[in-house]
């Protein structure tokens, strides 16, 4: 988790062995997919990642995963963070450098991606005397204004601004009452407004940038005034710590990861009820805290997670989900000192090329352990699907039915108006598995091939396996595997162009 400013850049155990014989099985499994309308709709840019402040002493459970991965990177001529017992997160303050500000931009800028900053909320704050922990008075927001000045002086794009970070609900380190935070963050719209009086180029505001708590949402909701935010922002770290040694059990465990379900679901109706000109996001989520587990938050295994998150999130109307982090600690997308992509990065980078912003309904009887999701393709008219197979023995055999009832829930007979499609699909296949079988493994293989940087150091071309349509085979999905597929044919209402 962070401290309390953050950047976030939108896109993108030790364990004991035991070798037991392998008993596999197969399963058939029909999928309906309801295409005639969309349940939910995320934003274009749904796949996001943070970058975070901490610096190369940030350490737990006795080991410093960040490495020079922190975007201060320990700049000079600055105050630099440093350890200080008494301190926000055990850490003295620290600056950021206008020449730093400058090398981030230009970075940013330069790969097109949207640019989300988080704002200290505390400056100008104290805390109070009944409780540390409760910081009260009105935000300073001088330097945040001096900071986007200089910002639109140099021409820099920030798509959003995001006020504060964990300071909502119950706080990680400090709080701010509900109604406070309304009245700040309702301060740093005017200061937007004001400072960009061009509406298409305005950034967004985001916040609170925090854990879920229902009084404290619906409280901080009712008190901003319409157009004040355009995203809710919250935080997820639903694995628990990351030296727990349960964590490899709970990112396969699909009654475990379905729990936080409730959370999606509250945080979207919240925002329905009192917001609805708002989005909900999902601000920073690394899965475990504390910079993630050292064995699994890198490995294949920790996709089973993040890509039901993905998908799960979507369902409940969530417009953008941010992956802790994009490089630093043990949940990076990239390898903090060789920056060689994890096996996360490319379940993201397919989700992003793949994956449209209309969510359909879908649906099975079969195994919990067969975890599916199903969107509107990102190109062309047909459906993609996400199938995530948490099962260790059983594979699964695939085959579709298109659901195209308008009242479902008025006709009793199973099987009426649907068409079972397996025998004129034509479809792209990407199985990503771990190399050797290893789910800890840092490799990921697409349709049998590993994934590794070319030798110029670019991403490698990700190539599907073509299925054709005259083929009628179900899609079979491994044990241990995750597969994306295309249906470029599937007659979804929902995914056609809009009528005039």
């Amino acid at each position: 988790m962070g401290v309390n400013q953050c950047v976030k850049v939108a896109l993108f155990l030790g364990l004991l062995v035991l070798f037991c014989p392998s008993f596999s099985s197969s399963e058939d499994v029909k999928l309906k997919v309801k295409g005639v309308t969309n349940i939910a709709t995320t934003d274009e840019n749904f796949i996001c990642a943070t970058l975070d402040w901490w610096p190369s002493n940030k350490c737990d459970y006795n080991q410093c995963p960040w490495g020079k991965a922190g975007i201060l990177n320990l700049q000079k001529h600055c105050p630099t963070m440093r350890k200080k017992e008494n301190g926000l997160f055990g850490f003295s303050v620290g600056c950021l450098p206008k020449k730093r500000w400058d090398e981030v931009n230009h970075f940013l800028n330069k790969t097109g991606v949207k640019f989300t900053f988080g704002l200290n909320a505390l400056v100008g704050k104290k805390n109070s005397k009944e409780d540390q922990l409760n910081w009260k008075g009105d935000w300073n927001p001088n330097n945040a204004i001096s900071l986007m000045k200089y910002t639109v002086s140099k021409g820099y794009n920030i798509d959003s601004y995001e006020l504060g970070n964990e300071l909502c609900s119950e706080g990680v380190s400090a709080r701010i009452d509900s109604v406070q935070y309304a009245k700040d963050i309702t301060k740093l719209r005017h200061i937007i407004n004001s400072l960009y009086p061009n509406a298409t180029t305005r950034p967004k505001v985001m916040g609170p940038a925090g854990f879920y708590g229902k009084e404290w949402f619906d409280s901080f909701l009712q008190h901003v005034g319409p157009g004040v935010i355009d995203g809710v922002t919250h935080h997820i770290y639903n694995l628990g710590a990351g030296v727990d040694r349960d964590l490899i059990s709970k990112v396969q465990d699909p009654y475990f990861l379905s729990k936080i379900a409730q959370t999606f679901k509250d945080v979207s109706t919240a925002v329905k009820e009192f917001t609805p000109w708002a989005g909900a996001w999902v601000g920073e989520s690394g899965g475990a805290y504390n910079s993630g587990g050292k064995d699994v938050s890198h490995t294949f295994v920790n996709g089973f997670w993040y890509l039901d998150q993905l998908g799960m999130t979507s369902t409940f109307n969530h417009k953008v989900y941010c992956r802790q982090a994009l490089i630093g600690g043990n949940y990076a997308l990239l390898n903090t000192t060789s920056f060689i992509p994890n096996p996360d990065y490319y379940g993201a980078l397919l989700w992003h090329r793949l994956m449209g912003t209309n969510v359909l309904s879908i649906s099975h009887d079969s195994s919990p352990y067969l975890r599916t999701y199903a969107h509107c393709s990102k190109q062309g008219s047909g459906i993609t699907l996400l199938l995530i197979n948490m099962e260790n023995s059983t594979s699964f055999d695939v085959s579709l039915v298109n659901d195209m009832n308008l009242y479902p829930e008025e006709l009793a007979s199973e099987g009426i108006n649907t068409v079972n499609l397996m025998d004129s699909l034509k479809r792209e296949e990407y199985h990503l598995t771990p190399k050797d079988g290893n789910i800890q493994s840092d490799v990921v293989l697409l349709n049998g091939t590993p994934l590794e940087l070319t030798k110029s150091k670019e991403i490698p071309e990700l190539k599907p396996k073509i299925v054709d349509a005259s083929s009628s085979s179900p899609i079979k999905v491994a044990p241990h595997s995750i597969v994306f597929v295309q249906i470029n044919n599937f007659n979804a209402p929902a995914c056609a162009p809009p009528t005039k």
